[in-house]
């Protein structure tokens, strides 16, 4: 996240499945090593979740668990010679990556001890305390949007920026496309004065000329980042995306509990089968993948061959267009020098 900072772009540390300890650590080190460039973060404090409340525990979520979904996932690990026995034993608290309330406001508060110049919020209209903070501190807020009626709620709620996420993005997305997504916002929000971002998986300059003509303000990327060098996805994924085209992703609820696009494999096709349990809603569903998905990719990692038929990881459409490892930085000006052929690509067509 720094180095995109450094080669240019506006870095955002994705703060989903932090806890307040290991956000101010990495803060701090981010504070550290940026050079006094600009920053964000975004966090998820959906505005709907199966749990609201700060003090269930560990226990008490786990209960909430029906055991046929564990056993169904358990299974799936078995027919890919996976030990399962170890994997929903000793599981903390907490509602993963996704912020109750009270988890929120911890948060935030760390957020805004350091020196960010944004801070997004997704699955929903952000906190009014995150939104309050933000105007005091001078601080930008944001929140993805995929409905041009999320995007009227959000700007009527005193949202800085809107991003115009649509159907192709990784992660939670909606139903419509980029390409309509897009135009439609920026008119819906015309009268408000609210900037839109276009994402969608924009992993290329010319992506990102195409939505500037659409009326956007700018692009918010997120997928063309995993296959960096500096990147933390595991390596067998990131082989896995430069060997995948835009058709090897799938848009489930398998994994979260709400909608989002990943990388298709034998664990997110054992889902889409007709005897596969329902998905639990957020936050539960969550407990029934990620400790399953740890194991796999750990596995995976050390070259279990059953585990590499099952390893996925959020990922948009764009994977088609991600086909080499390289530097943070020497992506940021491939996509600068894109971008700016394309603007005169369509300046060109002015004159004709």
């Amino acid at each position: 996240m720094a180095e995109v900072s450094k080669a240019g772009g506006m870095g955002v540390l994705g703060a989903a499945g932090h806890t307040p300890e290991s956000l101010e650590i990495d803060l701090r080190w981010i504070g550290e090593h940026i050079g006094g460039k600009p920053y964000g973060v975004d966090l998820i404090a959906p505005t709907s979740m199966a749990i609201n409340d700060d003090n269930v525990t560990g226990q008490e979520l786990e209960a909430m668990v029906p055991e046929e979904h564990r056993a169904y996932a358990a299974n799936i690990l078995a027919r890919h010679g996976i030990d399962s026995a170890d994997v929903y034993v000793n599981r903390r608290g907490g509602t993963g990556g996704f912020l109750t309330a009270g988890r929120a406001t911890t948060i935030i508060d760390i957020a805004f001890a350091h020196p960010i110049k944004l801070i997004v919020n997704a699955l929903g209209v952000p906190p009014r305390y995150m939104i309050e903070m933000g105007r005091a501190r001078g601080v930008a807020t944001a929140a993805l949007v995929g409905a041009k009626e999320h995007a009227v709620k959000q700007a009527e709620a005193g949202v800085n920026i809107l991003i115009a996420a649509g159907t192709e993005a990784r992660g939670h997305c909606g139903e419509v496309s980029t390409m309509v997504l897009v135009p439609e916002v920026c008119m819906a929000v015309e009268q408000y004065g609210v900037p839109v971002l276009a994402a969608g998986d924009i992993v290329t300059g010319r992506q990102m000329a195409a939505c500037m003509a659409m009326g956007a303000a700018g692009a918010w990327t997120a997928s063309m980042w995993l296959t960096t060098i500096e990147a933390e996805t595991p390596q067998v994924i990131k082989e896995k995306y430069v060997q995948a085209s835009s058709r090897h992703t799938v848009r489930s609820k398998a994994r979260t509990g709400k909608f989002s696009r990943q990388l298709r494999s034998a664990w997110t096709d054992a889902w889409e089968n007709e005897d596969a349990p329902t998905p639990l809603a957020m936050p539960l569903q969550s407990r029934v993948a990620e400790p399953a998905l740890a194991k796999v990719n750990k596995l995976a990692e050390g070259g279990h061959e059953g585990a590499k038929q099952l390893s996925t990881y959020f990922v948009g459409q764009g994977v088609g267009l991600m086909n080499s490892i390289q530097s943070t930085r020497t992506l940021v000006f491939e996509f600068m020098e894109d971008y700016l052929k394309a603007v005169e690509r369509l300046n060109g067509t002015v004159g004709q």
